[in-house]
């Protein structure tokens, strides 16, 4: 399983796992064919043909411009006003990069305001799991993984109208992946939780920025709109390093500078007790659960300067929180924990 949900001992996650498992075999969301339990109309936009993909939707998608000013935005997946949607490849088009795992592999700086701005109220698919990709779903925004997806997934969606999100684990060493072996030991501390993952010692910046550069580096080379790094609030975990709140900004900062440099957007994942710190440096937030443990005001900052809030909750069902976060300008929906197709949104 690729995915993290809210950080928690791996007794209660695996308990968390097991439930959700049993509760949703046989359930009338499984046995639905669609992805959504709303129903689904045809992709909104004419967008910039893709080779390969030469079916083109015909009207514009929703922009996600907000209705009203960053402190009362639209209600989260209500289409705004229509129009063309922001041109993919506003960026600087990818340079020459090194593979995932080659110490350096940075790229010019792209020019300034150039990056994807996500604003209040944009629906949103978050797919980590489940094999391929299902494009089905009409949302302006995707969350996929950026490993297990190439480029012409991607230029697929892009065709389709939708933004691109790339996650990475950023806070963490995870033995499946390619790049496994350019993490040394020393920068490996306890487990997370999850089988084959464990803390990295974010203090060694020296050691941890080429590594992460060369992975913003292929989430731009693939196309990607933006980045969501996970697993950074470690400095409040049992990382089995004596991390400080310092480390942590200062390692969260280096990360959106170098995808500010890529020409890329980022969203500050969970970490809440430092949002008054980092939203200066973020786009966006992504957030699990603050429904559930009540600290979905703590997260408001964002709508209140204009950035999205993509918020999912897994063990309430969406009657539960709809109502609050959409008051709030959230994008909610409700997921199961495998973050598979399935969603509910709000």
């Amino acid at each position: 399983m690729n995915r993290r949900t809210r950080l928690l001992p791996a007794a209660i996650i695996a308990t968390a796992l097991l439930a959700t498992s049993c509760s949703s075999s046989g359930s009338d969301d499984d046995n639905s064919s669609s992805a959504d339990d709303s129903p689904s109309t045809p992709p909104a936009a004419t967008a910039p043909a893709t080779p390969g993909d030469s079916t083109a939707p015909s009207t514009p998608p929703d922009t996600g411009t907000p209705s009203a000013t960053p402190g009362t935005p639209s209600t989260p997946g209500t289409p705004g006003p229509t129009g063309a949607p922001p041109t993919h490849g506003a960026t600087t088009p990818p340079g020459a990069t090194t593979a995932p795992g080659t110490p350096g592999g940075s790229t010019a700086p792209a020019p300034s305001g150039a990056r994807w701005q996500p604003t209040p109220g944009l629906a949103w698919q978050w797919q980590l799991g489940g094999g391929t990709v299902d494009q089905s779903v009409d949302v302006p925004v995707y969350d996929i993984d950026g490993f297990e997806n190439d480029a012409s997934v991607v230029a697929a969606l892009h065709a389709k109208g939708r933004k691109v999100i790339c996650y990475i684990n950023a806070g963490s060493w995870e033995d499946f992946r390619p790049d496994a072996s350019a993490f040394t030991k020393a920068l490996q501390g306890s487990d997370t939780g999850w089988k084959g993952e464990k803390w990295f010692d974010i203090r060694k910046l020296d050691q941890l920025k080429p590594l992460m550069a060369a992975r913003f580096d292929m989430c731009r080379s693939k196309g990607f709109d933006a980045i969501e790094p996970d697993t950074i609030e470690a400095y409040n975990q049992n990382s089995g390093f004596p991390l400080t709140a310092d480390d942590q900004i200062r390692y969260n900062r280096m990360l959106a500078q170098l995808a500010h440099e890529r020409g890329l957007a980022i969203g500050l994942k969970n970490d809440l007790d430092q949002i008054p710190a980092l939203l200066p440096d973020f786009d966006f937030a992504v957030n699990e659960e603050c429904s559930q443990f009540d600290e979905c005001d703590r997260i408001s900052p964002f709508i209140k300067a204009g950035k999205a809030v993509f918020h999912v909750e897994y063990k309430l069902d969406a009657g539960q929180f709809c109502a609050k976060t959409k008051s709030l300008g959230f994008s909610s929906m409700q997921k199961k924990l495998d973050l598979s197709v399935w969603r509910k949104p709000c």
